[in-house]
């Protein structure tokens, strides 16, 4: 089965990582269809893009398999 490549909804960088897909998803919603780079999701949700990476840490550390 081929990996799909996902582009940010935002500024188009293409592809994605797996975390990017997977701190939307669980940011945005399990059914989001629609992702954000690192830099854009953290415009969106008005943090900073570290904040974003210490949650994917954070999410990692507690074993959840959208992260690598």
């Amino acid at each position: 089965m081929a990996k799909k490549n996902f582009a940010c909804v935002d500024c188009g960088k293409n592809p994605l990582s797996k975390n990017e897909i997977g701190i939307t998803k669980k940011l945005l919603g399990a059914k989001s269809e629609s992702f954000y780079c690192l830099e854009c999701l953290a415009n969106f949700l008005e943090v900073e893009p570290q904040d974003i990476l210490d949650k994917i840490e954070d999410f990692k550390n507690d074993g959840c398999k959208l992260f690598e």
